[in-house]
């Protein structure tokens, strides 16, 4: 069995600089060290997983599928190094203290900036680490406790969070010029379901809505193409590869001045709501609960 001691972080990183270089000599130089010296680093580590991390060829070196598994591993143990003392740094020049916060795509296009500002103005010693990912993922770190506060979206099942309304958003259909819905005001989702469609990638909230109201009207969707951002979607949109779906604040004003059209979806569920969620059961730290009930007095209606 591997001995979590007997790996240290300079090797850790050699190692990572020779996958990423595909050459112990440039991993030297990169490191300012000699090469017999980062070939026993390298030496070393696969002395202490017992296998080979790398294929040594004629051309540089290829990583085996240990090396590429300690890779990954290695990478997310040095972010989070690389992320506490940057946090250590940060409380030796008065920071009182660190939230994660992760958001959907939705909430940093349209609501989160301005509520970020207002709560940083009034709160000047917060550091906010803000991590942008799908809802799913959303929930699944806070309820880890990878993340102390999560905004996402309300389709999404989150049993062990306690959570309360945020904001609501508005769904559109966005469709190029000359498009046969271009010169509709208003349409059911249903009736845009002969025509390809832009969408998210898997993983989304919405993609998982439109996937399921699809299925509840007993038609497919015709995804012509999957992106990672709104900004992607508006693009692919734009290029004729098909319509989309995203909430209105997306639709940037220079999108509609290029000739792309916002049709208002009529289905009830195009109005979303979002949720801003904590672990249940467990106490925030202090600056933690002061972001948690600043978002949560933030939602429009919350009582002053």
């Amino acid at each position: 069995m591997v001995n979590p001691s007997h790996f240290d972080l300079q090797s850790l990183r050699v190692f990572l600089m020779a996958a990423e270089l595909g050459s112990l000599t440039k991993a030297a130089e990169r490191a300012a060290m000699t090469l017999s010296a980062v070939s026993k680093r390298i030496a070393e580590l696969e002395k202490t997983v017992d296998c080979a991390l790398f294929v040594r060829r004629p051309r540089g070196l290829d990583l085996t599928p240990a090396g590429r598994g300690l890779a990954e591993h290695a990478r997310q143990i040095l972010d989070q190094v690389n992320r506490m003392a940057s946090e250590i740094g940060d409380y030796a020049v008065g920071v009182r203290g660190h939230v994660r916060l992760w958001v959907t795509p939705s909430a940093v296009i349209q609501f989160l900036p301005a509520d970020l500002s207002a709560f940083l103005a009034a709160n000047p010693g917060v550091r906010i680490g803000l991590e942008e990912r799908m809802s799913a993922e959303i929930v699944d770190a806070v309820a880890a406790g990878r993340a102390d506060i999560g905004i996402f979206a309300e389709n999404i099942p989150a049993p062990l969070l306690d959570k309360v309304r945020y904001r609501q958003d508005k769904l559109v259909v966005l469709v190029p010029p000359h498009h046969p819905l271009a010169r509709r005001r208003r349409i059911a989702f249903a009736d845009t379901l002969k025509y390809d469609y832009v969408g998210l990638n898997q993983g989304s909230s919405l993609l998982a809505r439109m996937v399921d109201e699809a299925a509840t009207a007993e038609r497919a969707l015709r995804l012509t193409v999957q992106v990672s951002s709104f900004d992607g979607i508006c693009r692919m949109i734009e290029a004729g590869l098909g319509i989309g779906i995203l909430p209105e604040a997306a639709v940037r004003a220079e999108i509609l001045g290029a000739g792309l059209h916002a049709v208002e979806l009529t289905d009830a569920w195009a109005h979303r709501t979002l949720w801003v969620g904590v672990k249940a059961g467990v106490p925030l730290a202090p600056e933690a609960a002061k972001l948690y009930a600043f978002l949560q007095a933030s939602a429009p209606g919350a009582a002053a």
